[in-house]
């Protein structure tokens, strides 16, 4: 990804992004996006890059052997600190809407903003919300205070996020809605795609802000936001 377009997709927010495919495939219906409501980690927080995906379980001691959990662990660390940049690590937790263990703190977003990766997604739990590491956003399915036993249970497999499917190198973007996968065939498009998008919205917001704005303004601006839009 060129540096202009990470810049572009980092000053825009997640709907803005999902409207834009649709702007760029010609039709509706894509969905490859989270379903239910999110915590962020910082409001203003925007995260794109590339997925290194794992799960975690938490709920229940692991019933492998320390070193197998301890080797699983490590390469998790590795994935993560050696993924092409920019990049985001995308977490299962594999105990779903009960999940207690909040892997994502203030030790593990040092960690990873270390790593020189761009922020975190996980259906899982996050804390520490003070003392989390600046700049690095993270979007989580709860908030909670303790990490429970959580351990690592796979490193770089396809996975689910409050049903949006991922795999590793997928482009991710993220932030206080919730997050989406980018098709491939669509990123040479999303700048002019966002720009389009951005313009047709002005032709309803600009006479909308205006002053006497009343519904015949309304009804013309809406006819041709109409013609303009997917």
């Amino acid at each position: 990804m060129d540096t202009q377009l990470l810049n572009l997709l980092r000053s825009v927010d997640t709907p803005t992004v999902c409207n834009a495919i649709e702007v760029a495939q010609g039709k509706r219906g894509f969905n490859a996006f989270t379903r239910g409501t999110m915590q962020a980690s910082d409001p203003k927080g925007v995260m794109v890059g590339y997925a290194v995906t794992a799960q975690i379980a938490a709920l229940a001691p692991p019933t492998e052997d320390a070193a197998t959990i301890r080797t699983r662990r490590m390469a998790y660390y590795k994935a993560m600190a050696e993924a092409p940049k920019p990049s985001v690590a995308v977490v299962e937790d594999l105990d779903g809407p009960n999940a207690i263990g909040a892997f994502w703190g203030e030790v593990n977003t040092t960690i990873h903003k270390g790593f020189g990766m761009s922020g975190a997604l996980t259906n899982g739990v996050m804390r520490d919300l003070g003392d989390m590491a600046p700049d690095f956003p993270v979007v989580a399915g709860s908030i909670g205070p303790s990490h429970g036993f959580v351990h690592v249970r796979s490193v770089n497999q396809p996975i689910r996020i409050m049903g949006m499917d991922v795999r590793t190198g997928d482009l991710i973007h993220a932030d206080r809605h919730g997050a989406v996968v980018i098709p491939p065939d669509v990123i040479g498009q999303l700048a002019a795609a966002i720009a389009k998008m951005q313009s047709t919205e002005r032709l309803v917001l600009n006479p909308a802000r205006a002053p006497g704005f009343d519904f015949a303004a309304f009804e013309a601006a809406w006819a041709a936001f109409e013609a303009a839009r997917v």
